[in-house]
Order: C-alpha cells, then structure tokens, then sequence
C-alpha cells in the first residue's frame, strides 16, 4: 500500500511576540524534510502554506482583533486538516506558533476522539483570565479542552476537543500556578522533566502511551522548546534543562512503534533565533523518526 503524507504549511506569528516564526516552515523545508520522508518510502504532497492571517498584515491590534485573526486562521487549519484525515493521508504541519495545533487538533477530531501527546517545556494552559502576557500560544491546550477565548474554543464546532483523558503533557518544566491548578483539577496526567531524569525516557513514553491505550489514533504536537536549548536554540521561549537529542529521537521512535500516530504539528521554530538551521534540522530528524526511520 503506497505511504503518502501531506505536509502543510501554517506561517502563524499571532500568538507571541517575537517575529520570525513565520518563517518556519522555509526553515524546516530547507533542511530537507520532503527529502527525507522520500528517500524513507513516502509519496509526500508538499500543499504549500496556508493563506493565515500574520501581523504584519494586520495593522495595530488590539487584543479582541487578535483572537478574530487567530481564529480565521485556525479554522483554515481545521478544515485543511479534516479534508486530510477523510482522504487518509498522514499530514505534519509546519509551524508557525503552537496556537497552529487548535486548528489541526480541531480538524483532526471532525469524526472521532484523538489522543494527544504534547511535548513541551510549557503547560500552554493559560486561559485570557490567568494569563500575565495575553500571549496565545500560552493557551492552546487549555481551548482544545474546552477552556478560554470563546471565538478560540469554537473553532471547529462549539465543543471541546480534547477530552483530559485523551491527553498527556510531556517535558514539561515551567508551569505558571494557574496552569497547574487547571491541568491537575481536570486530571490531565503530566510527565515533568523530573520525571524524565529520574526514570528515563523509554518509562516516561511508555507510562504516556498506557495513558492512552484507549485511543485508536495518535498525535504528537511538537514544540521544539521541549528540547534543550543546546539541542534547539532557534525557540522564541527556550527554557534551560530539557530533553536531549537522543531522547526526542527516542520518544519518536516509541512513538511510532505502536503504529497508531500519523499526524504531527511541528512548531516554535524561529530562524532568527537560530543558528545555521540548527533547530529546523532537528526537528525534520524527529519527524523521520516518528514517520518510521529506525536505526537497524
């Protein structure tokens, strides 16, 4: 049966401050992730970026302008995602901020229940109420829970995404305390970077996907923060002591073991912050990894 897989651009820059993660998905095409994915059997549909609303087209916004603009963009995502998932095609989205995953989230869930695996060095469970920046991309996991912006939560039908259940957050190691109370009051089970120190990633994975054993498709939302930033320096908000090369590639690796994951967002990346493509080359090693590339 001939592997294909879809690769979709979404240049977002609405949900922080820092320019240039816009220009991710150059980043990440450049370092040869259609390449890649060929050479490892796929047939790969490279669609281009999607037409997202970005600031610098958008003039002086304030706050309620923002979530209009993230929300058209949002659900482009989430429709381009269901059309992709109804023709059976595995799709990585470029990103772009991490407020790109409520629309492929959104879309990815348009016919039946997803399980998330989040690594990030970041809760991103802050709602317009608790958070201290207004900062969007600090607020996906909690809208795809149902929680937040209305226009946000919304998107992709009036309902929540995400049951708690269905989802686990891994690397994490700067939570805010209102994330906290939040993730634990729903139930959401979290595997910290302690976590990771004191057993080792291989545990860590596999406590993840017995969490979700329940559910018969997989996603992995990919916010190269989680890394260390001596792995991925190329990050608008990088946070020191975090997952090493090996064990991203090793997380990816167990991943796709189960046969069940064939839909990734990849974001955060910004070239500006990076060094020689550094960041954008990591990232396409992981994608690999997770599409079925094994050492043996």
């Amino acid at each position: 049966m001939e592997k294909t897989i879809q690769l979709i651009g979404v240049p977002m820059d609405l949900g922080q401050n820092h320019r240039g993660v816009d220009m991710g998905p150059s980043a990440i095409r450049y370092a040869g992730l259609e390449q890649s994915l060929t050479r490892l059997g796929y047939t790969v549909h490279d669609m281009g970026n999607l037409p997202v609303p970005q600031r610098y087209g958008l003039g002086k916004l304030d706050q309620e302008k923002l979530y209009t603009a993230i929300h058209q963009g949002c659900e482009l995502v989430c429709q381009t995602a269901c059309n992709a998932l109804q023709a059976h095609e595995s799709t990585i989205f470029l990103g772009g901020d991490h407020t790109i995953a409520i629309g492929s989230i959104s879309g990815l869930t348009c016919n039946e229940e997803l399980g998330v695996i989040w690594l990030d060095a970041h809760g991103d469970s802050n709602t317009p109420q608790s958070s201290t920046t207004g900062n969007v991309h600090g607020m996906p996991l909690s809208v795809l829970l149902g929680h937040g912006h209305t226009e946000l939560v919304n998107v992709g039908g009036k309902k929540a995404k995400l049951r708690p259940e269905n989802v686990v957050l891994v690397g994490v190691r700067d939570f805010d305390t209102s994330e906290k109370i939040f993730l634990n009051d729903l139930g959401v089970h979290i595997l910290t970077m302690r976590d990771i120190d004191e057993r080792g990633m291989g545990k860590v994975m596999q406590e993840a996907l017995h969490q979700l054993r329940h559910c018969r498709r997989l996603h992995v939302s990919l916010d190269m923060d989680c890394l260390d930033p001596q792995t991925a320096p190329g990050v608008g908000t990088p946070s020191p002591g975090g997952i090493t090369y090996r064990e991203a590639q090793l997380a990816m690796e167990i991943i796709a073991d189960t046969g069940k994951c064939n839909s990734l967002d990849l974001v955060e990346i910004n070239p500006i912050l990076d060094h020689g493509n550094i960041t954008a080359q990591v990232a396409v090693d992981l994608a690999v990894s997770l599409a079925g590339k094994t050492i043996i």
